[in-house]
């Protein structure tokens, strides 16, 4: 993998984590077209740098609600950032448990499965077209809410399916506010991704040395800024658009990618 794969690799993972169109569908996409020899460990550990550097321009984006909420905790009361946070911990439950019981089967899906993308983008597309037709009402997020939640976040750990997408489609649907459920959507991830970055690195499972150390760091920075960049703008977006142009999106992306695969 070269500097510029790594450097578009980074800019396309930062514009897509906060559209709902498959961050780690367009990742494999763009592998898939550079005709990337990477095994599938090293395009997992790819994959998961960038979202790193995503969830990093997050926590700069949401800083004064995670320090309110930090703040808040360390009152060591039952108040409404506690509340909120444990709703967070539940919602990480599901993805928790299927990152860990199925990490090996997982890790063979992010090698260039064109394909599975296809299909999960379609996916994607249908969630989003009945999401558009809920609605709107100025309910919060509830305990059962964050469960169902957090089982659509572990869901969308499939290449193809949109996190955002899926979590804030799913809020949607149970009658959430929009924009607390944009903001339940990018702060739940927060957590499980350092979390997930945190034991791959301490652990003996990804290695880089050398050359192919510097991708990697060139698409974590290219992330990062074009994260911060999408974070602010998707916040505003989603307050007020719908979600049927990116439904059409992800569905027109995902047929070329079916039919890419399969006959290409």
């Amino acid at each position: 993998m070269g500097i510029l794969e790594g450097l578009i690799l980074g800019i396309i993972q930062g514009l897509t984590e906060f559209l709902p169109v498959s961050s780690s569908g367009h990742l494999e996409i763009v592998k898939a077209l550079f005709g990337s020899n990477a095994i599938a460990e090293e395009s997992m550990f790819m994959t998961v740098m960038l979202h790193g550097a995503t969830a990093l321009s997050t926590i700069v984006v949401f800083r004064k609600e995670i320090g309110e909420i930090l703040g808040g905790l360390l009152q060591f009361k039952w108040n409404e950032q506690t509340i909120f946070s444990l709703k967070i911990i539940i919602s990480m439950i599901p993805a928790a448990f299927v990152g860990v019981v199925f990490a090996d089967q997982l890790e063979s899906l992010f090698d260039s499965q064109i394909v599975l993308v296809g299909f999960m983008l379609l996916l994607t597309a249908a969630l989003l077209f009945l999401a558009d037709k809920a609605k709107t009402t100025e309910k919060g997020v509830s305990y059962s809410n964050a469960i169902v939640i957090g089982i659509a976040q572990a869901i969308a750990i499939l290449p193809g399916i949109s996190r955002s997408g899926a979590t804030i489609s799913t809020s949607v649907l149970l009658g959430i506010d929009r924009t607390r459920a944009t903001r339940f959507s990018f702060l739940m991830v927060v957590p499980l991704i350092l979390g997930k970055m945190a034991k791959d690195l301490l652990s003996s499972e990804f290695t880089i040395v050398g050359e192919s150390a510097m991708p990697v760091i060139v698409g974590f920075i290219a992330a990062f800024i074009t994260g911060l960049l999408a974070c602010t703008w998707m916040i505003k977006l989603v307050r007020k658009s719908k979600l049927t142009y990116f439904s059409v999106y992800c569905a027109i992306v995902g047929m070329v990618a079916i039919i890419c695969g399969l006959f290409c």
